[in-house]
């Protein structure tokens, strides 16, 4: 079996005002997966990825990366290794232009001046806004706000990406360009963790989905196990995907044959209902 790429075993973090964030949460994580974070706000999900990339301190527990113990001398590899996408990316941008913008991070690994330039270019054309470089990042729009704040973490080479509730605030056609995006990276092979309230979005992306509720993690499976199990939904305070809703509402009207092969897409529903 293999190794997990991050091994986080009894996280414990209080706000000090009584506030548990996280209360004993121990998960494995394999390269390439490609995870739903979700929970109701307030869950412990923000909490989580913050002290998983070693930005808060947990008061208690053990993160190990590639197989070594997480301690303050190495704490520098963790950061550098998981990159974090913020919701607002007005809170993670702060140079003056796009360029410098997204060399900052790889500036602070004190990596060459080629080598910096090298991996700027490559992640604004990655992100397809190489024309955007002297401009100042505050002026853009929130789709081409998000697309920079993407660009920071891929030109720092992160091998763990975490988008903290990345659609909130952008319009459909944003929304579909950051999934894109995100098909791009887990096409490449990319360890992802994503939280979001889109349960639509969880169902069709998503590998897996652990489920945090009260600082806990109470289910961890298959997107279908989780919106399946009537018990996690109505503790974590979720809905159920469309598209599952649909399904069951033509296998109740006899409309469909139940196969339990759940379709993932509108498509999927249709090519099914063609094959009657």
């Amino acid at each position: 079996m293999e190794e997990p790429i991050l091994k986080i075993r009894d996280l414990y973090y209080d706000y000090g005002n009584g506030t548990t964030a996280l209360n004993g949460v121990s998960v494995d994580i394999y390269e390439g997966e490609k995870i739903a974070v979700i929970g109701s706000n307030g869950a412990g999900k923000s909490t989580f990825f913050l002290t998983t990339n070693g930005v808060l301190k947990p008061d208690q527990g053990e993160i190990s990366y590639r197989g070594t113990i997480i301690n303050k001398k190495n704490l520098k590899e963790l950061r550098k290794n998981i990159g974090i996408v913020f919701q607002e990316a007005d809170n993670q941008i702060i140079a003056s232009t796009v360029m410098a913008e997204v060399g900052f991070g790889p500036m602070n690994l004190k990596l060459p001046k080629k080598e910096v330039l090298k991996r700027v270019e490559e992640a604004l054309t990655y992100m397809n806004i190489l024309d955007y470089k002297d401009r100042p990042p505050h002026y853009l729009s929130g789709g081409e706000k998000k697309r920079v704040s993407i660009a920071d973490i891929i030109a720092m080479k992160s091998e763990i990406i975490i988008f903290d509730e990345p659609t909130a605030g952008l319009d459909p056609l944003n929304a579909q360009m950051l999934e894109e995006v995100l098909d791009k990276l887990g096409s490449e092979g990319k360890t992802m963790l994503i939280s979001t309230h889109d349960v639509d979005f969880v169902y069709r992306w998503a590998e897996r989905a652990i489920v945090f509720w009260q600082g806990k993690i109470i289910a961890d499976g298959t997107p279908l196990e989780i919106f399946q199990n009537k018990e996690v939904l109505k503790q974590a305070n979720l809905k159920r995907p469309t598209i599952i809703e649909v399904y069951d509402l033509l296998v109740e009207k006899h409309l469909l044959e139940d196969t339990k092969a759940y379709p993932i897409s509108i498509q999927a529903l249709r090519e099914m209902l063609g094959n009657m």
